[in-house]
């Protein structure tokens, strides 16, 4: 996504500083073993943002992405009630970058169906999906 295109629901403005929130969350990361720094920026619909940094362990499994970190972050500071606009994801290895599976699931726990998630893509650009169309089938639980 250049700087000159719509971010969707966010200004140019707000992307460009969520990306650069990411850039310096990812900076942070602590990733030994893979050496794939990974950030992500939350911004929240009231406004407010979070970040957070993929964390590794040498126990593979128990690594935490950079979006789960975020998302964690921003219920630990605002509560459970939040709900994301976008997420920013971003790392420092010029890769792409979409989101696990994990990740969009817990994406989705604070989402509605229109929330924007900007990632790297193949070609080195940021792209942007819905959470819906990279989660089509989300776990839901029945009321």
């Amino acid at each position: 996504m250049s700087q000159n295109e719509s971010a969707g629901t966010v200004s140019n403005s707000q992307f460009e500083q969520l990306r650069e929130l990411a850039l310096a969350v990812a900076a942070k990361a602590y990733a030994p073993y893979s050496g794939f720094r990974v950030g992500a920026a939350v911004l929240l619909e009231d406004g407010r943002t979070s970040q957070g940094c993929n964390v590794e362990n040498a126990s593979y499994r128990l690594t935490t992405c950079a979006e789960q970190a975020a998302i964690s972050s921003a219920v630990a500071l605002y509560g459970p009630a939040i709900r994301i606009r976008t997420v920013v994801i971003v790392n420092l290895n010029q890769s792409a970058c979409q989101p696990c599976g994990a990740c969009r699931q817990t994406i989705q726990e604070f989402s509605s169906h229109d929330t924007l998630v900007c990632f790297p893509a193949e070609d080195g650009q940021m792209t942007q999906s819905t959470i819906a169309a990279l989660l089509p089938h989300a776990f839901v639980l029945a009321e």
